[in-house]
């Protein structure tokens, strides 16, 4: 009789045969389609890598990994700067467990730590930045601070910035408000001198005291489907306080900045200081005393607390960026060619040649990308139209698809 009953409904939440979609015997006990399927996903979220947000947060979901673990994978498609790495990582760590555990009335509470990576053109701060995105599966959205202007003047206001992440997370609020904004180019926005603009400033000291706001967390106004704004509409509001803001540039010239602080406190057996110190190794010394001298206003500095350097990539760097990351350049031309059914194959002085282009070209990774799409060209070309099985990059090649390159370069 017993055995009977047991037949008849989920011994889990009791919903009768009858209406269960399926009902999943055990030795003395049944489980339904339903129970199995939230069953899943509290395994999920015990035993696995994924964090669930506590009530309030809807279904995001965040991919958090410990910090080590972050840097693990930056490893795989990002060559070198393991100390910018260290630090994304544990602010990126500290940033979306602080997210996760809301203080509860009268607990600390974590303030948010916004990043400011600093580092030439082509050391790899915007990779950087969206391999974390894609790692921790939240939105994501780069944002060029050259093209904002402060509000009232024609241009792209800062609130835009908060608009493009609304977008790239299919217009869920929610999910925006977990988001990581990158603003690439924020010295170009630094005041000219280290002393406060008199007049109005579109595109400099403005922007700054606008992105401001954004940083240390505001309500912004976003217009419905990230359109444009107008008088008569109804807003979206963005909470900004839990999305990361990271903020990178080249800033050229602050390596002399840096250079006067350290021989100006140099005394004594100390004055050979700054002999002592490498030009390339002046960068890890940056200090936030030479941002205010660069043109940054210390309001915007105070809410960057972590800030990180990218060193330039010296010869071995830029041949290991092309060979061995995960999305290696490389690799990428290879596959390719393998989806039309050719080998492609790269000719070790061929591929020396390349990298000796790109550290005189002095335009990091980025100058790897102009070479070989210059190099690459006639081959994509032409490949798909013969019937070659085999083609080999050689040395030679490389010396006559690149001389024009030359010649413009001189």
């Amino acid at each position: 009789m017993a055995s009977k009953k047991s037949n008849s409904f989920c011994s889990f939440c009791g919903k009768p045969k009858e209406e269960a979609t399926m009902l999943i015997s055990g030795i003395e006990a049944n489980i339904c389609d339903a129970c199995v399927e939230q069953a899943s996903k509290i395994v999920e979220v015990e035993l696995g890598n994924t964090v669930k947000p506590k009530k309030g947060h809807n279904d995001l979901q965040i991919n958090l990994l410990k910090p080590a673990e972050i840097k693990k994978h930056l490893d795989e498609y990002v060559i070198g700067q393991d100390q910018a790495k260290k630090v994304l990582s544990v602010a990126i760590y500290n940033h979306y467990k602080r997210i996760m555990n809301a203080p509860e009335k009268e607990d600390t509470e974590i303030e948010k730590s916004n990043v400011l990576l600093v580092g030439e053109t082509g050391t790899g701060k915007t990779l950087l930045v969206r391999t974390l995105a894609k790692i921790l599966k939240v939105p994501f959205c780069i944002a060029d601070a050259t093209v904002l202007t402060e509000a009232g003047y024609v241009g792209e206001d800062v609130e835009s910035v908060i608009s493009r992440l609304y977008q790239a997370s299919d217009y869920d609020v929610e999910a925006t408000q977990r988001g990581i904004v990158y603003i690439d180019e924020i010295d170009k926005i630094a005041r000219k001198g280290d002393n406060p603009s008199i007049s109005r400033d579109v595109s400099g000291e403005g922007v700054q005291q606008g992105l401001l706001k954004l940083l240390e967390g505001t309500i912004a106004n976003i217009a419905p489907e990230g359109g444009r704004k107008h008088p008569d509409q109804k807003f979206v509001k963005i909470d900004t306080r839990n999305i990361l803001f990271i903020c990178g540039g080249a800033f050229n010239g602050i390596e002399k900045v840096i250079a006067k602080r350290l021989n100006s406190a140099a005394v004594g057996f100390q004055s050979s200081l700054r002999d002592r110190i490498n030009e390339n190794d002046l960068i890890e010394q940056i200090a936030p005393g030479d941002l205010k001298s660069f043109g940054l206003i210390p309001e915007i500095i105070g809410r960057m607390p972590m800030i990180t350097y990218l060193q330039p990539l010296d010869r071995d760097a830029l041949k290991n960026i092309l060979i061995k990351p995960k999305n290696a350049l490389l690799k990428q031309y290879i596959r390719l060619m393998e989806l039309e059914g050719i080998k492609l194959v790269f000719d070790k002085k061929a591929v020396d040649l390349i990298v000796s282009k790109a550290v005189e070209f002095k335009l990091g990774a980025r100058g790897l990308r102009t070479i070989c799409e210059k190099l690459m060209l006639d081959v994509m070309y032409d490949a798909p139209s013969k019937n070659e099985k085999e083609i080999t990059i050689t040395s030679d090649m490389v010396v006559n698809k690149l001389a024009d390159l030359d010649h413009k370069a001189a």
